[in-house]
């Protein structure tokens, strides 16, 4: 199963392998800040998405190989899923408050 804790350690591993934490990312694992985390995130995946977007017209155009457009597909499709479970957990905490009797 899926938790939004498992996503955000996931994402902040990730960040670290790429090359360190930037000034927003190193907030967000710290728990100071879950909306630049989050930010951060969907930026991830809006730049994942046209990086495969940009590797499928280069393909088009005979300049790369299939295996580059398929790990940039790849590579975007699962930051739109880690994304999507962080939104899924959220809505899910919202609901459940929501459901807690005052």
């Amino acid at each position: 199963m899926i938790t939004a804790l498992s996503v955000a350690k996931a994402y902040a591993a990730a960040q670290k392998g790429v090359g360190g934490l930037g000034s927003e990312g190193a907030a967000a694992a710290g728990g100071a800040d879950f909306s630049a985390m989050v930010r951060t995130a969907v930026d991830s995946a809006i730049g994942s998405s046209k990086a495969a977007e940009q590797q499928i017209l280069a393909h088009a155009q005979g300049k790369v190989q299939i295996i580059d457009v398929a790990t940039a597909v790849s590579a975007a499709e699962t930051s739109l899923d880690a994304v999507l479970a962080v939104r899924d957990q959220v809505i899910s905490a919202y609901q459940e408050i929501m459901r807690m009797p005052i």
